[in-house]
């Protein structure tokens, strides 16, 4: 136990951060088992909302069907990937046999699951060198342990017990595996609520042991919350919002349950704001503004229905509806996490039957990664812009800094490939993780500067430990516009450096570049990353982009001379994945010495405007 504490105290000294939440005691009083989620009896209610709506009867149908799926196939075996266990399923098991169990009462689900927790329990480890793979899996033995208790015969319950306690819990005593205590990302949210939920489930095995394990956590995650600060924008993107925060609400919601509080935690600058966040980035044609190591198709994200039941926005709604009705191969039956859209869901009598759209047009964020997301509407169809600053040393962050994206028509004019296949690249000995400037991840193409939509000079990388901010942003005269300083991101190549983007009346884009350069020679490279099918340079400062029969011109304002190009996605590489559709468009130009010039670049859908607004001052 000591051991356990004195590696608390020294990641606070050193961090200088001490909560006030601590203080859970041996003696503390928790409620009976069922007490992970939902506590015995909370089914009636539920069942009674499920009832009640149309959408929630479907979803808690579909839910049963999958679960007796599982009945019907071999229990799951541990396999590695790599380095990498895989984890997902044992917890969509669990959840899926838990629910369907507490439910209808049927022990057909219960007795599967007692066959999927021993054969977990079994297994030799847990994969602690990985230790998401631990956290996992001891979360999924704990709510099976918790929900299954009155089913479970003793010897079953000691072993299940055991193995939370020997290859979870104790696990997380190892420095070495748990350096998540000290991280400010998602591995530290995951973690501690792997851990969390194993100490609730066998509290009453180790009282001591099992409280400073809830207290380490009350502790440790309060840095990856900071990182929520100041208006909700979570700093590996959206995706990766999906998988650290929804374990956050885990962490919130379970001691919420069983405790009876959440220590505060809730009340984190920002965090409360998240959910409009995650939504915010969502494009009109279901699309994510994926940055960094994000996946571009967004998908029905059952975490914000926590959001939801604090908030009762119902706005919060409005795109997981389209997200919902629009998946009809129901591929949101494998999300091991599907059990909060019930539980927050219809536990809270949220509606995706009338959802309401936002109103707001227009998101702009600071903190770690800075980020900012303008549209003409919500609905399929309408524009939208977006455009990120920050750093290439965040987690899961590329060389995009300054990289923006833009939506017309339901054609992505400007994407981003998004993230890597890590075991594709780790099993082929790339260095993956390493963030020195001259580190191999930079090597790999959807990694680098020139991949993304943002700048490029004399076709150097930009600086790793430099990051940009997010200096100006609003909605004026018909403008929406958002701008950085990205001066420190080529401080090895120029002077000042600064990046505004704007929708124009609703319309059009515009992107504007401000550059200052020194005594020596200097290219610029302006890129962007389209799915146009064909591109024609209708003169030397216009371009044509069309996919399907739809258009948009790209016209260049520059003092200097421009040399357009299209350029290829094939890697050079061949640990890279290939990149099977999709063109890089953009020009090239020789900077003057020793001066500043601007750089304006009109993206406009279907027309070419006759005189486009430049927007922005950069002075």
């Amino acid at each position: 136990m000591k051991h356990i504490l004195s590696f608390v105290i020294a990641i606070f000294v050193v961090g200088g951060v001490m909560s006030q939440n601590v203080g859970l005691g041996i003696d503390v009083k928790l409620p009976a088992h069922p007490r992970l989620l939902m506590l015995k009896g909370e089914e009636v209610a539920l069942k009674k909302n499920i009832r009640s709506d149309s959408y929630w009867t479907a979803l808690h149908n579909d839910f049963l069907k999958e679960a007796d799926k599982v009945l019907s196939i071999p229990v799951h075996q541990k396999q590695m990937e790599g380095k990498r266990m895989e984890r997902y399923e044992a917890m969509r098991r669990t959840f899926l046999l838990g629910y369907a169990y507490r439910m209808t009462r049927q022990q057909k689900y219960a007795v599967r699951a007692e066959q999927e927790l021993l054969c977990v329990s079994a297994y030799d480890s847990w994969n602690p060198s990985h230790f998401l793979d631990v956290a996992e899996t001891t979360m999924a033995l704990a709510i099976g342990y918790d929900w299954f208790f009155d089913f479970l015969p003793e010897a079953s319950k000691g072993i299940i017990r055991t193995a939370i306690i020997e290859k979870g819990l104790k696990a997380s005593l190892n420095e070495k595996d748990a350096w998540f205590l000290r991280s400010r990302n998602n591995w530290n949210q995951v973690c501690n609520a792997g851990m969390l939920y194993g100490a609730l489930a066998v509290f009453e095995n180790d009282r001591q042991f099992c409280a400073d394990i809830v207290n380490r956590t009350l502790q440790t995650i309060t840095l990856p919350m900071q990182e929520y600060a100041p208006q909700g924008a979570y700093p590996e993107g959206p995706g990766y919002w999906g998988y650290g925060t929804t374990y956050n609400v885990f962490v919130i919601a379970a001691l919420e349950k069983a405790l009876g509080t959440d220590f505060g935690l809730s009340e984190a600058p920002g965090f409360m704001q998240t959910g409009l966040y995650t939504q915010a980035l969502i494009t009109p044609s279901l699309y994510m503004f994926n940055y960094s190591d994000n996946g571009a198709r967004a998908g029905f994200a059952p975490g914000v229905f926590w959001f939801y039941s604090k908030l009762k926005d119902p706005s919060l709604l409005y795109y997981q509806k389209k997200l919902y009705e629009t998946n009809t191969q129901k591929t949101y039956l494998t999300n091991r996490w599907l059990i909060l859209a019930l539980l927050f869901g219809a536990g809270s009598h949220a509606s995706l039957a009338n959802p309401t759209e936002p109103t707001s047009l227009m998101y702009a964020a600071t903190g770690t990664t800075p980020v900012a997301a303008m549209r003409s509407g919500w609905s399929e169809g309408h524009t939208f812009l977006g455009i990120k600053f920050g750093s290439a040393s965040t987690g899961h962050a590329h060389m995009d800094v300054g990289s923006f994206i833009f939506e017309a028509d339901g054609v992505r004019w400007a994407y981003d490939f998004g993230g890597e296949n890590y075991n594709r690249l780790e099993t082929r000995g790339v260095d993956l993780w390493g963030m020195a400037q001259t580190s191999q991840r930079w090597d790999v193409f959807r990694y680098r500067t020139q991949a993304h939509n943002t700048l490029c000079f004399n076709d150097k990388p930009q600086l790793v430990k430099a990051r940009a901010e997010l200096t100006d942003s609003g909605n004026r005269d018909g403008v929406m516009y958002a701008a950085g300083d990205l001066s420190a991101i080529y401080a090895d190549q120029l002077l000042d450096v600064r990046r505004a983007v704007s929708l124009v009346d609703k319309k059009y884009a515009v992107i504007q570049d401000q550059f200052t350069t020194a005594g020596q020679f200097t290219k610029v490279c302006w890129n962007m990353l389209t799915e146009a099918d064909k591109v024609t340079f209708i003169t030397d400062t216009t371009a044509l982009l069309e996919k399907e029969g739809k258009k948009l011109y790209l016209r260049v304002d520059a003092p200097f001379l421009v040399r357009f190009y299209t350029r290829g996605v094939t890697p050079t590489n061949t640990y890279d994945s290939p990149n099977t559709a999709g063109r890089f468009v953009g020009f090239e130009a020789d900077l003057a010495l020793n001066t500043t010039q601007q750089v304006t670049v009109y993206l406009m859908p279907d027309k070419e405007v006759a005189q486009p607004k430049k927007t922005y001052s950069f002075n």
